[in-house]
């Protein structure tokens, strides 16, 4: 299975791995520590250092109960990080964690290779068709309301059969938006419970009839640090039980905090044939 990346075909035969860069006050494990340039280079340079073969640039925090962000803070957040990493990490493929139309057009139009949409282009009708522009991957998301009220009391009949009936919708949405490469991603935590997390999990595979790249983001993540009773701190051993599980349910990337870990997931993986 490959994307395309401006002409550049990506072998997704060995699961890559995508480095989170959150460029936030409040995100629910990192927020703070690398909305400065400087420390934002530095943590991208560790991360493309330990395998991240993409970087994912968030500005606008979706953790469960956060607050939207007003455009402008976004793109002050956001475009000045991006410009200089694209200038330092030439050869790095940037993604941008956006539900805007707008700030995929800004930061397309600077270089970045990717969007990451956690609403699947319901919050802004035109950021499909925009990123269809670019050509592009998609990550399209599925979400049950929005981080301000989708985990207050989510419920499904049937969460697997109803998350595939969302993506059946979309991904079709996409195509007649003119983008070509989709990549999907369950939503971990995106208004499910512990248990529909887990259950979506368990069915990975059944995800794979959609004949699209899966992408999953599950690091350090409420349904493994509440399960186990700790914080986003102590969640790592936890992130890299479920990495392996979803890898070995077909998963082709990894969105992860913890790059070095999440490689060895698939090297000793890829190891055991």
């Amino acid at each position: 299975m490959t994307i395309n990346i401006k002409g550049e075909l990506i072998d997704l035969s060995k699961p890559k791995i995508m480095g989170i860069l959150n460029l936030t006050p409040d995100s629910f494990f990192d927020g703070g520590k690398y909305n400065d340039i400087d420390q934002a280079l530095k943590q991208t340079e560790k991360m493309i250092n330990a395998g991240a073969y993409f970087i994912d640039l968030g500005a606008c925090s979706t953790k469960p109960g956060a607050e939207q962000v007003s455009e402008d803070e976004e793109k002050k957040r956001l475009l000045p990080v991006l410009e200089k990493l694209i200038i330092t990490f030439p050869s790095t493929h940037f993604s941008i964690d956006t539900y805007r139309a707008s700030i995929a057009n800004a930061t397309l139009d600077r270089g970045a290779s990717m969007i990451n949409d956690i609403f699947g282009g319901q919050f802004d009708h035109k950021l499909m068709e925009t990123v269809g522009k670019y050509d592009v991957p998609y990550v399209l998301m599925h979400i049950a309301g929005t981080p301000e009220n989708m985990q207050k009391h989510p419920h499904y009949d049937n969460v697997v059969k109803e998350v595939l009936y969302y993506f059946s919708e979309r991904i079709q949405m996409a195509y007649k938006a003119g983008i070509n490469d989709v990549i999907i991603d369950p939503g971990f935590g995106f208004g499910k419970t512990i248990d529909h997390n887990y259950n979506i999990l368990k069915n990975l595979e059944l995800f794979h009839h959609l004949k699209l790249p899966l992408l999953i983001g599950l690091s350090r993540k409420s349904m493994i640090y509440k399960k186990l009773g700790v914080s986003p701190d102590e969640a790592l051993n936890g992130s890299t039980v479920l990495h392996t599980a979803a890898l070995q349910k077909g998963a082709h990337i990894l969105r992860v905090h913890d790059v070095r870990q999440a490689k060895e997931c698939i090297e000793l993986l890829q190891a055991l044939g």
